[in-house]
């Protein structure tokens, strides 16, 4: 998959494009049919492989009939009813049966939160240990550090990589924290169905630990109208995008032909314009940064339609959720690729860098020199006054310890 308005959208392969979501859909419907054969509620004669009765190749044709119901299940439904035969239409009357349309396409949506989340997880590994590379390699290389655009006191690249390090372990933890439940709750989330076949409401809720079971996903009780899973798993990407977004934006500030410490990893054909042959733009950063800048508002969305709830099923709030969670799965896993491909190549110009902070290390040292004024014995005092020590690299403060902090960290989390 590609999208002509979004570069790079090819990195985040197959995850919430129409097919899988599509396939998803399918899972869930197998996933119940099969439960409720094993547990006897069903008869053997319904068992059917629904998977072998849609390709990839339906979604143009289960899209273009999801306008009259609203959603793609009912559709589906209505193709899998049509090739499926008599073992599936009668008694195939199982297909389905105690389900309700959001049940499925809820916990497809899940499913495919689930994928998109393993890959977000194996990008953030690889820039993990990258970043724990930079700090430990330049944990002594000196820089200027800056504030509101201005230079301030120094610092070694080691901080400020170990800086963008805390930010994607926090990033980390959150995904590593996510829940994946399993949504089945019937039309308005009582399970009054499901008990009805099963044999009761204990009956009912074990038949659901099953489902959740077979697709790998934890049992829960009905969330129909409470979004939490969403909006935790939203919330989890947008700062996955804030981290990365600082990343961004250091490079991109550091890279400029001006001030020149940092550079992207070169690559042939990358980076070149339309008009101007000598310019070589820092094109992973700007594409990781436009992912930070979108994410926060589609977050925000998911937030607004979970505020929306209303009755047992939102009426376009629960509608808004499906492309919203789709396009932020695949900005930020496309994100996460770019950002682990810069950061596993990132130049580093050390001497850049040790240049600036030796042309301007009386200003880079102000602070220290007002420092000791303030510590100077007074005039006339018999006490030695300290001696001046105006080496850059001798006001870095507790920089190793921190640096030491968050590698110990990164090492224990992995």
């Amino acid at each position: 998959m590609a999208d002509l308005l979004w570069p790079g959208d090819e990195r985040a392969g197959e995850v919430f494009t129409d097919a899988a979501l599509l396939h998803g859909l399918v899972a869930v419907e197998q996933a119940w049919l099969d439960v409720l054969v094993d547990r006897g509620i069903a008869p053997s004669a319904a068992r059917r492989d629904l998977t072998s009765l849609v390709t990839s190749a339906d979604v143009t044709l289960v899209a273009s009939r999801a306008e009259s119901s609203g959603n793609p299940l009912v559709p589906l439904l209505t193709l899998l009813r049509e090739r499926g035969g008599r073992p599936v239409a009668d008694p195939g009357r199982w297909l389905h049966r105690g389900l309700t349309s959001q049940d499925v396409v809820d916990t497809a949506l899940v499913l495919g939160a689930r994928a998109a989340t393993r890959e977000l997880l194996g990008s953030l590994d690889r820039q993990v240990s990258a970043l724990a590379t930079l700090a430990e390699r330049h944990r002594d290389d000196l820089m200027a550090g800056r504030t509101l655009t201005q230079h301030a006191v120094p610092l070694t690249f080691g901080l400020k990589a170990a800086q963008w390090l805390r930010g994607v372990l926090d990033a980390r933890d959150a995904l590593r924290g996510l829940r994946f439940p399993v949504q089945v709750g019937g039309a308005a989330g009582t399970l009054a169905a499901v008990a009805e076949i099963a044999g009761g409401p204990d009956a009912a809720l074990a038949t659901v630990a099953d489902v959740a079971r077979s697709l790998g996903l934890e049992p829960s009780p009905p969330w129909h109208t409470v979004r939490t899973p969403f909006t935790a798993y939203a919330d989890a990407l947008v700062r996955t995008t804030d981290a990365l977004g600082h990343v961004a934006n250091d490079v991109l500030v550091l890279a400029r032909p001006e001030v020149g410490e940092l550079a992207e990893p070169a690559v042939a054909g990358r980076g070149g314009s339309s008009t101007m042959p000598q310019k070589a733009n820092p094109v992973l950063s700007v594409l990781v940064r436009r992912a930070a800048l979108a994410a926060p508002a589609l977050g925000a969305q998911l937030h607004l339609a979970a505020a929306e709830a209303v009755d047992e099923r939102p009426d376009g709030g629960w509608h808004t959720e499906w492309a919203t969670l789709a396009t932020l799965s695949r900005r930020t896993l496309v994100a996460a690729s770019q950002a682990a491909e810069l950061l596993e190549g990132l130049h580093v110009d050390t001497g850049a860098m040790s240049a600036l902070v030796a042309q301007r290390s009386s200003a880079l040292l102000a602070e220290r020199r007002s420092m000791r004024e303030l510590t100077a014995p007074p005039v006339g005092s018999t006490r030695p006054r300290p001696e001046d020590d105006f080496d850059p690299a001798h006001y870095l403060g507790a920089t190793a310890s921190i640096i030491d902090g968050v590698l110990a960290r990164a090492r224990e989390e992995n």
